[in-house]
């Protein structure tokens, strides 16, 4: 199946929707080739970017499961580079 390489960014401004990200990112922990989060304690944000890499659809699947979390937003990138994976 082909696999394409994307990043998710993510804003969370409601704490209370970390747990529930955390076992999102840890059930699709096998398509995440990194992730770097940055805590905004001045804007009393958090921001993370992952870097995955699977079919575009469990990407989508992904991200709009995170999307849908309360308070939480995410937004997908698309690389052109693909493999068959």
């Amino acid at each position: 199946m082909e696999t394409r390489v994307a990043i998710i960014g993510i804003i969370v401004e409601d704490k209370g929707s970390v747990g529930a990200l955390n076992e999102l990112l840890h059930e699709y922990g096998d398509i995440i080739i990194g992730r770097m989060g940055l805590p905004y304690r001045e804007k009393k944000i958090n921001i993370i970017s992952l870097a995955v890499d699977a079919p575009q659809d469990v990407i989508s699947a992904l991200s709009g499961k995170i999307g849908s979390l309360p308070g939480v937003s995410a937004k997908t990138a698309y690389s052109n580079v693909t493999s068959n994976g």
